[in-house]
């Protein structure tokens, strides 16, 4: 079992940035897929970027260069460095350890952090 606890959501005007972190309560190492969802009202939660095993990064269509995912197996962190925000980022994001899909055997979600971008 692991617990994850997110933590840096806030509010933020648009184009402005936001440093998401997820600390794990065991090692991640062993987890090929750490990443990050979100869920905005009334919409479908969705991947937004994941970090493999490997070191390789992945992102939604969406993110279009403005996020950045990184790992520290060393400290079970997972952090998303969010930069040029915008209102349609809007949502709860959310950590997750583990992707079956992704060859991950179990999956977990922290309890999620809410970002809100507005003027």
């Amino acid at each position: 079992q692991v617990q994850l606890k997110e933590s840096g959501g806030g509010y933020v005007q648009p184009g402005g940035s936001l440093r998401l972190s997820c600390t794990a309560s065991a090692n991640i190492a062993g987890i090929n897929a750490m990443a990050w969802e979100r869920q905005a009202p009334g919409k479908q939660r969705e991947l937004v970027a994941a970090a493999l095993r490997d070191g390789s990064a992945h992102y939604a269509a969406f993110v279009q260069g403005r996020f950045t995912i990184s790992r520290d197996n060393s400290k079970n962190t997972v952090v998303l460095e969010m930069n040029n925000l915008r209102p349609d980022d809007t949502a709860v994001y959310y950590c997750n350890a583990g992707r079956p899909g992704l060859g991950d055997n179990n999956a977990y979600w922290g309890q999620g952090t809410q970002v809100t971008v507005s003027s």
